[in-house]
């Protein structure tokens, strides 16, 4: 009887389906679903949420923005896009047969006649400060003030010259060092392609890498099937961490002397696409795709006279360490020994000092190490293709995704190789000056003593604070955003000729979703409407592509029949 009772009174448990809390717990929630959905059709999953006027209706929509995130591990669709855009900037302006468009604007009257102005007023203003016109100095000085405004409006770029200017510093000598072969000269066209040879116009694609620091030691690569470095040095105590460190910092300002040299020795105006990437090592590297043919023997003898000075106040021996660092002084307004109190000299004063030495040698000399042979490539070809996407490799993976030590020493290295840069200027500007008893360029009372936050001192970065890719400004003559709204008006063309028309959105605007919005959706929602947006363009584009293919000839027709026989 009890049986009974216990199985009745279960059998109304089991038909209303409750679950356990374990069960609730292994359900998928929306957030998984929504981003597997994302994954899936290649849209991105951290959307930010935007929020969209139409400025014609006034109605108010939400919508998720992509996070554009160019790193993989964090948001692969956002990473793919990038590296996409990429590759297609690489293709277009390496092998160009015809100069890129000059889309240079010249200036109009209004601009001349305003900057004509603000160059006499300059004059004026420093007679007036002779003759000791106050009165007439101030006013001089906001009038410049209010062309400099209209200037900025009328879309006129750059620095404008200061009616306080500063007297030019000594000009550091330029004269050649003596340690370094001469570098070959010409005067350079204003041309961008290369000579093209019985018809071919052959490229080039080349690395550039620092010079050596140590022996390094050496592994067997199961994979390769061969031994290959593991980037630690052989003996750390004769590795030379000072001089690596140095070079990584301003490896960026020797690559840009370099393409100078390179522009001034074949005589043309040389387009490059570059890519930086550290080596097992730690030291950055450079993969280079020029447009033109440059010889072996040319680009030899360039990257042999290449170097760049480095003339800022020597910092080979700390003057204050951890523990023991100057203070903020707020009546002085500066930084002063913990000790005496004196204040430390200014960024000013320490390039005062360098002005009266006269054979004075820079703080560092950067160079390029022994390079590898550079490879001529054809347009269109197999070859060129592999070297797209060898440059276009590891964009998408952080530095510290690149250098994951794999073993002791190899750490060891790179926390070495770390410390040293903390302890390295990376600017006039960079606080690790005032370990050198140097007050910063700028410093104020937030400057925290002997640190640097930028890029250049973090561990993720390890030495490469600037850009991964560098490519110059006539390499197609259109920018990054260019080329997104040239493949975004492709592919409006291709639906349009088929009958598809997007609707206008110019009259729309999108911001971002203010803090504490109660109407913005969750960003769940947004992504799933991201999803659905993506699968219904990939079946328009795909029935749009279908639609203008060539049809194949129909073997019915009596032309094909007669053909066939």
């Amino acid at each position: 009887m009890d049986n009974a009772t216990n199985t009745a009174e279960s059998a109304p448990v089991a038909s209303l389906g409750r679950t356990t809390a374990a069960q609730r717990r292994a359900m998928p929630s929306l957030k998984d679903i929504a981003e597997s959905a994302a994954e899936k059709e290649g849209v991105c999953a951290r959307v930010i949420p935007m929020r969209a006027v139409d400025d014609s209706t006034g109605k108010i929509s939400y919508v998720g923005a992509p996070c554009k995130c160019r790193f993989e591990a964090i948001c692969p669709a956002c990473a793919k896009a990038y590296r996409t855009l990429r590759m297609n900037q690489l293709r277009e302006g390496w092998c160009l047969s015809k100069e890129p468009v000059d889309e240079t604007v010249e200036p109009t009257q209004e601009q001349t006649d305003l900057l004509t102005a603000r160059a006499h007023l300059f004059d004026q203003f420093h007679q007036a400060r002779e003759d000791e016109d106050t009165d007439l100095a101030d006013s001089i000085r906001d009038l410049v003030a209010e062309i400099d405004a209209e200037l900025r409006d009328l879309g006129v770029k750059g620095r404008f010259p200061s009616l306080d200017g500063k007297p030019r510093r000594k000009a550091k000598s330029t004269r050649r060092r003596q340690d370094v072969p001469n570098l070959p000269r010409r005067k350079v066209e204003k041309r961008t392609l290369g000579q093209v040879y019985n018809g071919y116009q052959p490229s080039t694609f080349l690395t550039l890498t620092l010079d050596g620091y140590g022996a390094i030691n050496r592994v067997w690569d199961a994979k390769q099937n061969k031994m290959v470095s593991d980037g630690s040095p052989v003996d750390p105590e004769t590795y030379d961490y000072t001089r690596a460190a140095r070079d990584a910092i301003h490896f960026a300002a020797l690559v840009d002397r370099w393409v100078q040299n390179l522009r001034r020795a074949v005589g043309w105006d040389v387009q490059y696409f570059a890519s930086v990437e550290p080596q097992k090592r730690g030291a950055p590297h450079l993969h280079l795709a020029i447009r033109g043919s440059v010889s072996n023997k040319l680009i030899k003898a360039v990257t042999a006279a290449t170097y760049r000075q480095i003339w800022w106040p020597h910092f080979d021996k700390p003057v204050y360490r951890d523990g023991q660092m100057p203070e903020w002084d707020y009546t002085a307004g500066t930084f002063v020994d913990p000790q005496t109190g004196d204040p430390l000299p200014s960024w000013e004063d320490a390039l005062d000092v360098m002005d009266e030495v006269d054979d004075l040698e820079p703080a560092h000399v950067v160079r390029f190490g022994v390079q590898a042979k550079p490879i001529q490539i054809l347009g269109g070809t197999d070859k060129m293709e592999r070297r797209v996407r060898y440059l276009t490799k590891y964009l998408t993976k952080s530095v510290a995704d690149l250098l994951e030590p794999d073993s002791r020493r190899v750490a060891e290295h790179y926390d070495r190789l770390h410390a040293e840069m903390c302890v390295t200027p990376c600017s006039p500007s960079c606080g690790v000056w005032v370990r050198y008893g140097i007050v910063p360029k700028g410093a104020t009372e937030k400057t925290q003593p002997g640190y640097c936050k930028r890029k250049a001192h973090r561990r993720d970065t390890l030495g490469l604070p600037g850009r991964r890719v560098l490519n110059s400004k006539k390499w197609t003559g259109k920018t990054l955003p260019d080329h997104k709204a040239e493949r975004a008006e492709f592919v409006r063309q291709q639906l349009a000729a088929v009958g598809i028309v997007k609707p206008d959105t110019s009259h729309v605007r999108v911001y971002p979703v203010p803090a504490g919005d109660p109407d913005a959706p969750p960003r769940e929602h947004l992504v799933m409407a991201l999803v659905n947006a993506r699968s219904k363009w990939r079946v328009e584009y795909t029935a749009a592509r279908m639609a203008m293919a060539p049809k194949p000839p129909d073997p019915t027709t009596p032309v094909q029949q007669s053909e066939a026989a």
